[in-house]
């Protein structure tokens, strides 16, 4: 859900072309094609090693693409400018156990030329976390508001975060929903939340895309891709348009949305949405306008 006022613009935060990343083992993204226009909360939804982090870490410019290009804000991903301007905050939160608190900030202060020393502290002094306290004595919630305080300081136009509320209790995930919806309408910052929760994601995002097997399956604004579907009940005749999936646990079928169909069944939930494209082994990939990329490919790739 988008709670700015004013218009979004319709640059591109984050731009992916034919991204692709390959180890020894095998591709662990292939062919990913995303465009998420600035001032949007994107959820990057996907299983456990569907290549979400390779996805985030291309992005943040901490590994070179195999094949393909990813730019921010028309800059390559591996450029200092595009550095600047981004916050990638990993799984783990990388913060310096035996630091205190307000040396973690100082850190912040003196590595970023755009450090927001009020925003910084103003999410610290929410959670009642001290200045005095070092890290190795916080809580996993507590931590993961020092490392968000020090990604928001520094007012990057695009955070991206790798399951940042993964090992949080419910009421602490509810205050960093909370946080994050809070301070990126404060800021009009582009954020690319990655998650395999779908439930924590509904009333945050109002962008999505899933990633699945290597490469984006589903991409665009949440209210297009639920209105471009159907959620019809399972066990009758073939639905009219492409069908995805029947979801495992419901007596449902998600099929694409067309005029066949337009007025049969119900708009599918974000979660109906999300779980069917996850479930279906090897769907069609729906990217809407929006999301598609207006970089053309490299033909040489």
């Amino acid at each position: 859900m988008n709670h700015r006022s004013d218009p979004l613009p319709d640059h591109a935060a984050l731009e992916a072309v034919g991204l692709g990343r390959r180890y020894r083992r095998g591709w662990a993204l292939r062919s990913c094609d995303l465009r998420i226009p600035a001032g949007r909360v994107c959820a990057l939804v996907g299983p456990n090693g569907a290549g979400k982090s390779t996805f985030l870490s291309l992005a943040g410019g901490l590994l070179t693409p195999t094949t393909g290009q990813v730019r921010v804000f028309g800059q390559d991903a591996s450029t200092a400018h595009a550095r600047v301007t981004t916050a990638l905050l990993s799984q783990d939160k990388p913060l310096y156990r035996g630091f205190r608190v307000a040396e973690i900030l100082r850190l912040g202060a003196e590595l970023n030329p755009t450090w927001d020393h009020d925003t910084a502290t103003r999410i610290l002094d929410q959670g009642s976390i001290p200045l005095r306290a070092r890290i190795s004595s916080l809580s996993g919630g507590q931590r993961t508001r020092v490392a968000l305080a020090l990604a928001f300081g520094k007012r990057p136009q695009l955070l991206m975060l790798d399951e940042p509320m993964a090992d949080l209790d419910p009421l602490v995930r509810h205050e960093v929903t909370a946080l994050l919806r809070e301070e990126a309408a404060a800021h009009g910052t582009t954020v690319l939340l990655s998650s395999h929760v779908v439930s924590e994601l509904d009333g945050l995002c109002d962008y999505a895309a899933v990633i699945s097997s290597g490469t984006v399956r589903l991409a665009g604004p949440i209210d297009e891709l639920r209105a471009t579907h159907r959620a019809l009940p399972a066990g009758g005749p073939p639905p009219p348009g492409e069908l995805i999936t029947q979801l495992p646990t419901e007596n449902t079928t998600i099929a694409r949305a067309d005029a066949e169909n337009a007025d049969r069944g119900s708009t599918p939930t974000l979660e109906q949405l999300l779980m069917a494209y996850l479930h279906a082994p090897s769907p069609t990939p729906f990217l809407t306008p929006d999301a598609r990329p207006r970089t053309r490919r490299n033909r040489t790739q």
